[in-house]
């Protein structure tokens, strides 16, 4: 009757609403950024920091950690890792949602633009992170949830094309192969 009606319409409103990606974007200033070498993944010495080492400053620069190590804080002493370098301006767009594969993959594709002129980024990143307790992670296995919830995976994209992927899972997961 017209109880299972009013049900239905709040029902399908409210999904519509829930499956609708929320867009943030922000513009960071005189972002110190680690000097990454492609075809160098362990880093060298005053020439390029490691993928470990990024991957590092990018959870630092995704929660808006301060990178300048100052003994007052109490949040963090967290630095740039070294060799480093100032950008002038560095965006973030954060999409939160449920996000099908396919917008991921358009989504790298109109990232790559960022590598024509005028823009002429050295390398761009991309992180999609699954929910903490999300029931399913890769392959077979159920997402165990225990202490983190760690469940994401980050491409590195170069200018050459050439890319770098983590993938973090909490410890009672599979990896993919």
């Amino acid at each position: 009757g017209a109880e299972g009606s009013t049900l239905m319409s709040y029902f399908s409103k409210n999904q519509i609403q829930a499956l609708k990606p929320k867009i943030t974007f922000s513009t960071l200033r005189d972002l110190q950024c680690p000097v990454l070498q492609s075809n160098d993944l362990q880093g060298k010495a005053e020439e390029s920091c490691s993928t470990e080492e990024l991957f590092e400053w990018l959870g630092a620069v995704l929660n808006q950690v301060s990178l300048d190590n100052k003994s007052s804080s109490f949040l963090s002493t967290y630095c740039c890792p070294e060799p480093s370098t100032v950008v002038e301006k560095a965006f973030l767009c954060t999409i939160t949602g449920f996000i099908i594969p396919e917008k991921i993959i358009q989504l790298l594709e109109q990232l790559c633009c960022y590598f024509g002129e005028p823009k002429l980024a050295h390398w761009l990143t991309l992180t999609v992170h699954g929910f903490a307790d999300s029931p399913v992670s890769w392959r077979e296995s159920e997402h165990g949830f225990h202490k983190g919830g760690e469940n994401l995976y980050n491409f590195v994209i170069f200018r050459n094309l050439d890319y770098w992927l983590h993938m973090a899972v909490g410890a009672h997961d599979d990896c993919p192969p």
